[in-house]
């Protein structure tokens, strides 16, 4: 599993020109997920985000987490995070899983995610053309790739 975690001031996802879900202060989390991935790689992205230390303290110190500040977490799919740019000018997306994978994957990741925050965690649409709007918050992004956990 792939995720691009963006701290936000507020993020919202819209499908056909409708809000679907939004957040306050938090994370925008963009999620790709590949067939090796597992329960494991669920747990491991979902406790890593939830304790990572990228909100200011009262000193304007990144030293808090979104556990810490009750921050919000919106959770977007996003198949293009396995993009292979290796031949030619269009991407490949073989190494992203299909629906029938993915979906289930998505649906535990949000679960997780939402028990670990003690919160209803918002969604796009698996799938969906969806159009994000976001107020970056830094800005601050950070990748993790559960398959490089030693990095």
């Amino acid at each position: 599993m792939r995720v691009v975690i963006q701290r936000v001031a507020k993020a919202s996802v819209s499908i056909q020109q409708k809000v679907k879900s939004s957040i306050n202060q938090g994370v925008l989390i963009l999620l790709g997920i590949e067939d090796a991935d597992q329960e494991e790689d669920i747990q491991y992205l979902v406790r890593k985000i939830s304790q990572l230390r990228i909100f200011d303290d009262e000193n304007g110190v990144m030293n808090r987490s979104l556990t810490d500040i009750g921050g919000q977490a919106l959770v977007v799919s996003q198949f293009t995070l396995h993009a292979n740019t290796q031949k030619g000018n269009r991407p490949s997306y073989i190494r992203a899983s299909k629906p029938e994978t993915a979906i289930p994957l998505y649906k535990q990741f949000v679960e997780s995610l939402s028990a670990t925050l003690q919160q209803e965690v918002p969604t796009g649409e698996f799938g969906a053309d969806m159009k994000i709007e976001l107020l970056n918050d830094g800005p601050v992004t950070i990748i993790i790739d559960s398959k490089n956990k030693g990095f």
